[in-house]
């Protein structure tokens, strides 16, 4: 049996996606050209973001429409909310098959050079790269290395300041009788969050700080836990689009970061 190309959206999947996106009822005056198909639209995207292709250069013979169509399609479910939905509702999905694990979560971040978008505010000079312009991928994930929430800075943040955002940004996930869950009970990190008061921040939360010291050496044996964000990052990074910033706007790279989340998520719940 072919193996599928990270591009196609299965009928599950898609079945999840579909309620989620906007609707546009076409108008029975002047209804104007026919809207491309979004699941077309989708898999356009998609092959962009794993192929790394440039938008203009989408093969149209693939019948996923233009590029410029998937890009302003693109923009459209950004702005909308779609990716951040359909988080929610794969994390629940997660949750009702007993595939996450809230006794910990783990948290990284890793620097891409950036390209293009240079004078965007989620662009800036990394301190450990010479200088040059990136931005930074910030993770947080459970104790599988499921990722629970990503966000995107420049690269010029210091990575603690995405700590606190991260965590309080992790939502209300259901799928089991009880309350739902968003706060896990301790968080591990590297010597790069070793600020006390965020220490006393996530105390304040209920929540254990699990962090690397700076000034003592290794063998704290935190890095047999740490690892799986690691490895969350090296599959967030699977697809091309994301291993270099190539977009201008904050808001389309911010949208590939999504919903390479969600294909991640995707994976493990189908």
């Amino acid at each position: 049996m072919a193996r599928a190309k990270p591009w196609e959206i299965s009928d599950e999947l898609w079945a999840v996606i579909e309620p989620l996106l906007p609707k546009h009822p076409r108008r029975f005056r002047y209804p104007g050209r026919k809207r491309i198909d979004d699941r077309k639209t989708l898999q356009g995207i998609l092959f962009v973001l794993y192929t790394g292709v440039q938008w203009e250069f989408l093969p149209q013979e693939l019948g996923f429409g233009s590029g410029p169509t998937c890009w302003r399609r693109l923009a459209e479910w950004q702005a909308a909310g779609v990716w951040e939905k359909l988080q929610q509702v794969l994390l629940d999905r997660l949750r009702a098959a007993d595939r996450l694990d809230f006794s910990r979560a783990t948290i990284d971040a890793s620097h891409v050079q950036a390209k293009r978008g240079r004078s965007r505010p989620k662009v800036g000079r990394s301190p450990v790269d010479r200088g040059r312009p990136g931005s930074k991928h910030h993770i947080l994930t459970d104790a599988n290395g499921t990722l629970l929430r990503v966000s995107l800075t420049g690269g010029h943040r210091h990575d603690v300041t995405q700590l606190l955002p991260l965590v309080d940004a992790v939502p209300h996930v259901r799928g089991r009788r009880g309350r739902p869950r968003h706060r896990t009970r301790a968080v591990y990190a590297d010597r790069g969050y070793d600020f006390d008061i965020y220490r006393r921040r996530l105390r304040e939360r209920n929540i254990t700080p699990q962090i690397a010291r700076r000034g003592h050496g290794h063998g704290s044996g935190l890095g047999r836990i740490r690892w799986v964000a690691e490895s969350a990052i090296a599959h967030l990074h699977g697809p091309r689009r994301l291993r270099i910033r190539w977009e201008t706007r904050d808001d389309i790279h911010d949208a590939f970061l999504q919903l390479t989340a969600c294909m991640n998520l995707a994976r493990r719940a189908f």
